[in-house]
């Protein structure tokens, strides 16, 4: 958790690496494949995607109708901000799907990846009045951290896009209510990281409310915002740092192919 999380050597500051493009793809397949693993898909639907290093306003994603456990760093589509193919592959996207992604991509810059579920313990979040409370160490690290979007059906428009963008502002993610949730992320492992630990937020809560009757133990909102400073230091480590090598040596033992 968070106090073992600091002891980790943290990676030192100053400017990092510039990616390619190679690595993002790699970096997105296996966050797709480990998503699936964790059941956070839902059938073909809900996307994972991630900027191209040095194509502005070019994105990868998956191609549709393609489950999250098949996706590899070859298969995965590069499209404009209207989820337009640009590769000249011909493979098959969800436009629709991609517009909450294309929003927040065209609007966040200095985000790589954005996440967006529709997992079961993520809805039950979305429908929850207050949303997620601290109410455990997981979700101190998004304290202040998540916005809310209305809902406001299926069909996403320009008007709502710019809605949804201005919820999110600067933060890491957002509660879509009654559909999900949103998160973004520097890195691609910053995103899988940060959607992690609020997968396990909302599991936490929603089950100590269901075994209490929807009576809680919350903190005070002086010790939520200590403990996130606690959490995310001097800014220098990012969340997925430390983790990701690891998970991605899991990955490799259990689904190599993803790195095809």
């Amino acid at each position: 958790m968070a106090s073992c999380h600091r002891m980790n050597p943290p990676v030192k500051a100053g400017r990092r690496p510039a990616r390619t493009e190679r690595e993002v793809r790699v970096d997105l397949a296996a966050a797709y494949r480990m998503a699936a693993q964790n059941g956070w898909d839902d059938t073909v639907y809900t996307h994972l995607s991630a900027s191209v290093p040095g194509e502005p306003g070019h994105y990868l994603l998956n191609p549709f109708g393609a489950t999250f456990d098949e996706i590899s760093a070859s298969s995965l589509v590069k499209v404009n901000v209207r989820g337009e193919v640009v590769d000249g592959s011909g493979a098959r996207v969800n436009p629709s799907g991609f517009a909450i992604h294309g929003a927040v991509h065209a609007a966040r810059p200095e985000v790589e990846c954005v996440i967006h579920l529709h997992t079961p313990w993520g809805v039950a979040l979305s429908m929850l009045p207050n949303g997620l409370q601290p109410t455990s160490q997981y979700a101190m690290r998004l304290h202040r951290r998540l916005g809310r979007h209305a809902y406001e059906g299926l069909a996403l428009g320009v008007d709502e896009q710019q809605r949804l963008v201005a919820d999110l502002g600067a933060l890491d993610g957002l509660i879509l209510d009654n559909h999900g949730t949103l998160v973004v992320g520097r890195t691609v492992a910053e995103a899988w990281m940060l959607m992690h630990l609020l997968e396990r937020a909302a599991q936490a809560q929603l089950r100590a409310m269901a075994a209490t009757g929807g009576a809680v133990r919350v903190v005070s909102d002086e010790l939520a915002a200590r403990t996130h400073g606690e959490w995310v230091g001097d800014g220098s480590e990012w969340d997925g740092d430390v983790e990701w090598p690891a998970l991605l040596r899991r990955l490799d033992r259990a689904s190599p192919g993803y790195r095809d």
